[in-house]
């Protein structure tokens, strides 16, 4: 039924929204309003180098701006860190994570060494060197303090689930592959104790989104969404990616582009039509 679609805008605070956040909120809100469903608002602040408060601040001054209202309160993610070490140490009491305590310089070399690597998602994919420890071998270096992340092993979490597929609005029903896009991803690490892709998917999860809108550049996550989705027994939503804003250029708009803020168009005088017009949603 329509009336029982839920849809998210979920922005990272690093950073004050501009033109593309717009879009893609204004996409959601959009969906979640015409079928008489509910717009949630999350805030993914678990990078706590890069995240402000007053980012955080912004986003929420911004949007109300722009015209849009979300239903219930905002979920902030830094609130949540119990939540998602739960998830964590359930994956590994089914066996389905090792501790990795290469450094990016030494994944970089042992690449090198081997002369070749499968690409992924992110670029070329981990070769494994920490899933071949034994047990003792692990268990002493993290009891010698040895700093580590924790990786899930896909092989090994695809053949628990079986093969899956995910739902795409502008596709249909389409086949996962997350090891050959991810390969065995890091889902904590030290200095972030949970990774995007957990907690999106927790949170997802958690909140009963129903269809999730995002970018293109984010399409190939949904492969490793869809496998945790599976591993916890989470519900599964649709997905629509739809196209990236540009600048003049024909770059993706970032952050760093500071004069397509929804701060300087405001502060230019824009109105907030104009705005959204900008992003595509006139009217």
């Amino acid at each position: 039924m329509a009336a029982s679609i839920v849809t998210r805008f979920a922005p990272s605070p690093t950073g004050f929204l501009h033109l593309g956040h717009a879009m893609s909120a204004l996409f959601a809100w959009r969906r979640a309003r015409e079928a008489g469903g509910r717009f949630l608002l999350r805030l993914e602040d678990i990078d706590a180098g890069r995240c402000r408060p007053d980012y955080a601040a912004a986003i929420l001054e911004d949007l109300a701006w722009l015209g849009l209202d979300w239903d219930g309160e905002v979920r902030v993610q830094s609130e949540h860190m119990v939540e998602y070490r739960a998830v964590l140490e359930a994956l590994s009491a089914r066996g389905l994570l090792y501790p990795c305590f290469c450094t990016r310089a030494e994944i970089a070399r042992e690449i090198a060494a081997i002369g070749h690597a499968p690409h992924g998602a992110d670029g070329p994919l981990y070769p494994g060197t920490c899933r071949r420890l034994s047990a003792d071998e692990r268990a002493a270096r993290i009891a010698r303090g040895e700093a580590h992340a924790l990786r899930l092993d896909t092989v090994a979490a695809m053949a628990a689930t079986g093969p899956l597929t995910a739902e795409e609005e502008d596709e249909g029903t389409v086949a996962v592959d997350p090891a050959s896009r991810f390969g065995d991803v890091v889902l904590a690490r030290k200095d972030m104790p949970a990774s995007y892709h957990l907690c999106v998917t927790h949170d997802d999860a958690v909140q009963g989104i129903t269809l999730v809108t995002r970018g293109h550049d984010l399409r190939p996550a949904t492969h490793l969404h869809r496998l945790l989705q599976a591993l916890m027994s989470w519900p599964v939503p649709r997905w629509h990616h739809h196209p990236l804003l540009t600048g003049a250029d024909g770059t993706r708009l970032a952050k760093r582009d500071a004069a397509l803020s929804l701060r300087a168009l405001r502060a230019a005088g824009r109105s907030a039509a104009e705005v959204r017009a900008l992003a595509g949603f006139p009217g």
